[in-house]
C-alpha cells in the first residue's frame, strides 16, 4: 500500500478469477472455456470481469466464451478493446446479451470487422434497440450489403475514428433518430452534408484530422451552422505530419467561424481547433467574449493561447502552450493523439527544466502519454527527458511508489523498443541513475541490468559510462540468486565489465567507473560458480593480478579485487586456478602488513584460508602453506572490528568446510571472525541463516571441542550469544551489496 491506498477488494477478487481461469473452467469440444460452477454475478460485476480480462490481456476466442449461454454472467457494458476476438466468438459470446454499450476499438488478429459487429448485434432483436453506445475506432468497417448502422435504432453515441467510413455510410448513420454523439476523426469521409439529417439531435461532433474532406469553406460553415443542438465540436488538425497545403479549407472555415456571428452554433460550450493555422488572437478574443457559456477551447499549436482573457475566465479550460495549466490540459485531453501529445510534451519539458517540487500529477500525465503511444519514437524521446526532470534528485522519493515503479517499467520498455536511438537510451539511463529508484523502487531489475549492459557495449562517453556501470553495480546486488546465476552465465556481460576494468587499468585511473565495475563483478561471482568460471575463461584472473600489483596503495580497489578472488577461492573445483606462488606470496604480504587496511587484510585472509583448508588441492610448497596458516592466526588477532558494512553473504555454505574441528586454527579463526563480523553488523539478517544452514551447530561443536584454540572459542561464544539475543526473521531474503 502506498499513497493511493490499498487496492479495492473487488479488483483483487476479479484479478484472482482471471489468473485462476484454467482451474475454474472446463473445455468444450472446440477447446473454448466454460465456467464449471459459477454463482449469479451482480450485473455490473459481469461487466467488470470482462473488462478485467481485456485489460489483463487474457481475453481471446477461447476465454471470451465463458460468457456464452451463461445466465449468471449478464453483460450490459462490454469491452473487448485491443483483444484478438474473431467474428464467430463475438457472435456466440456477446451478441446474445442485451448490450447497452460495446467498445470494440482496435480489435486485432481475429479478423473482426465493423460489418461483423453490426450484423451480430442486429441478429439479436433486443440489441437493435438496447445498444446506445458503440465504439469501433481503428477497425476495418468493410460495410457491404448487410445491415447498416441504422439497424441499431437505439444508438446515441457512435465512435468511428480511424476507420474507412465512407460518405454513403455516414448518410446511413445520420438517419438514426436518437444520435447525439458522433466521432468520425481520421476517417475517409469527404462530405459532411449528411449531418444536416441529424441537426436537431447531434450534440457532439468529433471531426479531428479529416484528411480527405472536400468541401468549400462556405459550404462547410453552412453545414456546421445548421447543427442547432451542437454543444461540442472538435475540428482540430495535425499539420505536423502533412504538407502545408492539406487542411487549408478547414483552416479557413475555422477562421470564418471565429470571426462570424455569435448566432452560428449558439449552444456551443466546447470548441477544439488545435493545430489550425491562421488563427488570430483577435478572432479568439471576439469568439470567447461572445460566448459566456464556453467551457473548453482547444488552441494547442495555433499560436493564439497567450491571451489574458483565457486565464481570467475561471470556468474555461484551455489547451495550449502559454502556461502549465494549458499544457497539462493538453496532455489530459489528447492522450490518443500522438501529434498533440508530442507537442505538449515539448512545452512541458521547457516548463520543468528547473522544477524543485515533486509533481506526481505531471509524471502521471507523461506516463499516460508514453503508454498510449508505445511505438512512437517521437513521444518517448521527449517523454523520457521529462521523466528525468520530474524524478531527478529527491523528487521521486516524494511520489507514490507505484507511480515511480510504472514509470521505470515504461523507461525499460523504451530502452528495449528503441535500442539504437542514442538520445532515448541516454534519457532513460539518466532517469535510472537514482539511488532511491535503484534501491527502493520495485521493477524488473534483471531486464534493466541486461538493457544497460547492452547499451554500454556500444557507447564510450565517460560520463554516461560511469552512470551505466554504477547502475549495473547496484542492480546486480539486487537480483535474486536465480537471476544473478542467469546473468553470470552470459559471457558477453562478463567481457563488457572486464573491458571497463582493463580500460581504466591501462592508464592507471582510479575513479568511480572502475570501482563500480569491480563491485559489479564481485557481486556477479558471489556464490556463482558458473560466473566465476566465466571470469577465469575471459582472462579475468590475469587482469586482476595486474590490478592487484598496480593499485598497491589503493585499498578500495584492492578490497574489491580480493573480494572477487575470495569468491573464486570458495569454489573447490576452481581453487587450482589460484595456485600461483607469486600471487599467493603477494596476497600473504598484504595479510601480514599492519599498515594495510583491515578490510584488505580480511579478504586476503579469506583467500588463503580457503586454499590452505584443502591440503589435497595444495600444489605449492608445504613451507608456504605452513607460513600462511601461522600468519592467518597471528594477523587476525590484531584486527579491529570494522565500523562499516563492507561485505555480505548470500549464505554461510562456504564456511562449513572451514569450521570443521580438523581444520588448522588459522582457517577456523578466519571463518569465525568473518561470521562474527557480519552478525555484529546485521544480526537480524544473519541469525536465522545460521540456524537454517546448520552453522550454529558447527559453532557449538567447535566451542566444545577440547583442541579448539581459546581465541576461536571466545568468538564462537560471542556469536551464539548475539544470535540468542537477536533471533532473525524466518524468511529474510534481502541482503546488502558488496560495495
Amino acid at each position: 500500500m502506498d499513497a493511493e491506498g490499498p487496492q479495492a477488494l473487488c479488483d483483487l477478487c476479479l484479478a484472482k478469477v482471471c489468473c485462476s481461469l484454467d482451474a475454474l473452467c472446463s473445455r468444450r469440444a472446440d477447446g473454448s472455456m466454460c465456467l464449471s460452477c459459477v454463482p449469479l454475478f451482480p450485473q455490473e460485476m459481469a461487466d467488470q470481469l470482462l473488462l478485467k480480462m481485456a485489460t489483463n490481456g487474457i481475453l481471446n476466442d477461447t476465454t471470451v466464451r465463458i460468457f456464452q449461454n451463461c445466465k449468471e454472467l449478464r453483460l450490459r457494458r462490454a469491452s473487448i478493446r485491443c483483444c484478438p476476438v474473431s467474428a464467430v466468438a463475438f457472435r456466440l459470446a456477446l451478441c446474445p446479451h442485451r448490450l447497452q454499450e460495446l467498445d470494440a476499438s482496435w480489435v486485432s488478429g481475429g479478423g473482426l470487422t465493423g460489418a461483423n459487429i453490426i450484423s451480430g448485434l442486429a441478429s439479436n432483436p433486443e440489441c437493435r434497440s438496447s445498444v446506445q453506445r458503440l465504439t469501433l475506432s481503428g477497425l476495418q468497417l468493410d460495410l457491404g450489403s448487410g445491415p447498416g448502422f441504422s439497424s441499431l435504432r437505439g444508438l446515441r453515441m457512435l465512435n468511428l475514428a480511424h476507420t474507412d467510413l465512407t460518405d454513403a455510410a455516414l448518410e446511413d448513420i445520420c438517419t438514426l433518430p436518437q444520435l447525439e454523439s458522433l466521432d468520425i476523426s481520421s476517417s475517409a469521409v469527404s462530405k459532411l452534408t449528411a449531418l444536416l439529417d441529424c441537426k436537431n439531435t447531434l450534440r457532439s461532433l468529433m471531426a479531428h484530422q479529416l484528411r480527405q474532406l472536400d468541401m468549400s469553406p462556405a459550404r462547410l460553415l453552412f453545414v456546421l451552422s445548421q447543427l442547432h443542438a451542437l454543444r461540442y465540436l472538435d475540428f482540430s488538425y495535425d499539420h505536423f505530419t502533412v504538407d502545408d497545403g492539406d487542411g487549408k479549407e478547414g483552416d479557413e472555415t475555422v477562421r470564418q467561424l471565429l470571426e462570424g456571428s455569435p448566432q452560428v452554433l449558439p449552444s456551443l460550450v466546447s470548441l477544439d481547433i488545435s493545430g489550425r493555422k491562421g488563427v488570430t488572437e483577435a478572432a479568439v478574443r471576439a469568439f470567447v467574449e461572445a460566448r459566456a457559456g464556453l467551457l473548453f477551447l482547444g488552441l494547442l499549436a495555433t499560436g493564439a493561447s497567450s491571451l489574458d482573457i483565457l486565464s481570467s475566465l475561471k470556468n474555461l479550460k484551455v489547451t495550449g502552450e502559454a502556461n502549465e495549466s494549458q499544457v497539462c490540459e493538453a496532455l489530459r485531453r489528447y492522450r490518443d493523439r500522438e501529434c498533440f501529445i508530442r507537442e505538449a510534451l515539448v512545452h512541458l519539458y521547457n516548463l520543468i527544466t528547473d522544477i524543485d517540487k515533486p509533481r506526481p500529477d505531471m509524471l502521471q500525465l507523461v506516463l499516460s502519454g508514453m503508454q498510449s503511444h508505445p511505438s512512437s519514437l517521437n513521444v518517448h524521446l521527449v517523454a523520457s527527458a521529462c521523466v528525468f526532470n520530474l524524478t531527478t534528485q529527491d523528487l521521486a522519493e516524494n511520489m507514490p511508489v507505484s507511480l515511480i515503479s510504472s514509470t521505470v517499467s515504461q523507461l525499460l520498455y523504451a530502452m528495449k523498443t528503441f535500442p539504437n536511438h542514442h538520445q532515448v537510451q541516454k534519457n532513460c539511463l539518466l532517469a535510472l541513475c537514482s539511488d532511491y529508484i535503484l534501491q527502493d523502487v520495485p521493477f524488473d531489475k534483471y531486464l534493466a541490468a541486461t538493457l544497460v549492459i547492452n547499451w554500454l557495449s556500444s557507447h564510450e562517453d565517460p560520463t554516461l559510462q560511469r552512470m551505466a556501470v554504477a547502475v549495473i553495480s547496484i542492480l546486480v546486488a539486487k537480483l535474486s540468486t536465480e537471476e544473478t546465476a542467469q546473468l553470470g552465465k552470459d559471457v558477453f556481460i562478463m567481457k563488457q565489465l572486464l573491458a571497463i576494468v582493463q580500460q581504466k587499468a591501462m592508464v592507471g585511473v582510479v575513479d568511480s567507473t572502475l570501482k563500480f565495475a569491480l563491485s559489479a563483478l564481485w557481486n556477479l561471482t558471489d556464490e556463482m560458480p558458473n560466473a566465476a568460471r566465466n571470469f577465469i575463461e575471459c582472462q579475468g584472473l590475469e587482469l586482476y593480478e595486474e590490478v592487484l600489483e598496480s593499485y598497491y596503495t589503493e585499498p578500495s580497489v584492492q578490497q574489491k579485487v580480493l573480494g572477487l578472488l575470495n569468491n573464486i577461492a570458495e569454489v573447490e573445483v576452481l581453487q587450482a586456478n589460484l595456485m600461483e606462488e607469486d600471487l599467493l606470496e603477494h596476497i600473504l604480504s598484504l595479510l601480514k602488513d599492519s599498515q594495510v587496511e583491515v578490510g584488505v587484510r580480511y579478504f586476503a585472509g579469506g583467500i588463503l584460508a580457503h586454499l590452505a583448508s584443502r591440503p589435497e588441492v595444495w600444489s605449492l610448497g608445504e613451507e608456504l602453506r605452513s607460513t600462511i596458516l601461522e600468519q592467518l592466526h597471528a594477523s587476525i588477532m590484531t584486527w579491529t572490528q570494522l565500523e562499516r558494512e563492507m561485505v555480505s553473504y548470500r549464505s554461510f555454505h562456504p564456511f562449513g568446510p572451514l569450521l570443521q574441528t580438523c581444520q588448522p586454527s588459522g582457517v577456523q579463526l578466519w571463518a569465525v571472525w568473518a561470521i562474527h563480523l557480519v552478525c555484529s553488523q546485521n544480526t537480524p539478517h544473519y541469525s536465522s541463516m545460521l540456524d537454517r544452514e546448520g552453522v550454529t551447530e558447527l559453532l557449538k561443536a567447535l566451542a566444545a571441542h577440547p583442541q579448539t584454540h581459546r581465541d576461536i572459542k571466545g568468538l564462537s561464544d560471542s556469536i551464539l550469544r548475539m544470535v540468542d539475543r537477536h533471533p532473525g526473521p524466518l524468511n529474510n531474503q534481502t541482503r546488502p551489496q558488496n560495495s
